[in-house]
């Protein structure tokens, strides 16, 4: 049996808790969910809620319409013709802000993908743990293409794809369908569009009851500061990682339950 609260509604958010999952949907379809700066804000201070107290356990991010997001408001980056310097750094961390909110959440994040996914909506989508790509999905890291550089995303993507790969991505866009993103490690799972978010939630639940919340956020948080660093740095802080999760509530319960019973816990 599963319970609902009220949606949560805003200019361009759309949010639906469902038990221990928050599904949050993009609303701007008339512009493809394109990330204006209330967009980038709203998801900013979704995604800074420290969502586990709230007892949300996964994040469930979709776009209304037939695409994802296609990246910048143009509107937004025309008035940006005649910035300064302040004013371009301020957007800048305005972006940074949000990839760092959604790499830093400690509940479990799916990204749920279709139609068109371009440029910071790209980079939206593969900051998440998981991406779910319907069958219709492309991808595109657009920036070069008018000047600019995904300077952001290029931090994170290596979780996700080799040097080989993002040189490709980023230096020689062109638009991936769902498959090859699959191949090269963009996405997750392809699933027909029509089951996306059955798929997402059913990603969701399997990680959910193989895998303690504390466990997850722990791992994220190795994973992402281990990035760049040297061997030594790196096995010092999995070695303080590895003793933190020794004392969780979660770990000895972990343990005490495959104990008495020879098998780990159902998370969920």
């Amino acid at each position: 049996m599963t319970s609902e609260s009220v949606a949560q509604t805003s200019a361009v958010l759309r949010q639906r808790r469902q038990d221990d999952l928050l599904w949050v949907t993009l609303g701007d379809p008339e512009r493809a969910n394109a990330l204006s700066p209330r967009a980038v804000a709203e998801l900013t201070q979704l995604y800074r809620r420290p969502l586990l107290d709230e007892g949300v356990r996964a994040v469930l991010l979709a776009g209304e319409g037939r695409h994802f997001s296609a990246g910048a408001d143009l509107k937004h980056l025309e008035s940006l013709l005649d910035a300064g310097e302040a004013e371009n750094r301020q957007e800048a961390e305005a972006l940074r802000a949000m990839f760092d909110s959604v790499l830093r959440q400690e509940a479990l994040t799916v990204a749920l993908v279709q139609g068109a996914c371009v440029a910071g909506g790209c980079g939206l989508a593969t900051a998440h743990d998981f991406v779910v790509a319907a069958d219709d999905a492309r991808f595109l890291y657009s920036e070069v293409r008018i000047g600019f550089v995904a300077a952001l995303v290029a931090t994170f993507l290596p979780l996700r794809v080799k040097g080989a790969d993002i040189r490709e991505l980023l230096l020689n866009p062109e638009f991936l369908d769902a498959e090859r993103a699959l191949a090269i490690g963009m996405v997750n799972r392809v699933v027909p569009a029509a089951e996306l978010a059955a798929a997402g939630e059913r990603l969701a639940a399997e990680v959910l009851e193989r895998a303690s919340s504390s466990s997850i956020a722990l791992t994220k948080r190795l994973l992402l500061e281990n990035l760049g660093r040297s061997l030594d740095e790196a096995l010092e802080r999995a070695a303080e990682i590895n003793a933190a999760a020794r004392a969780t509530a979660d770990c000895k319960h972990g343990i005490s339950t495959f104990l008495a019973t020879k098998r780990p816990p159902d998370w969920r």
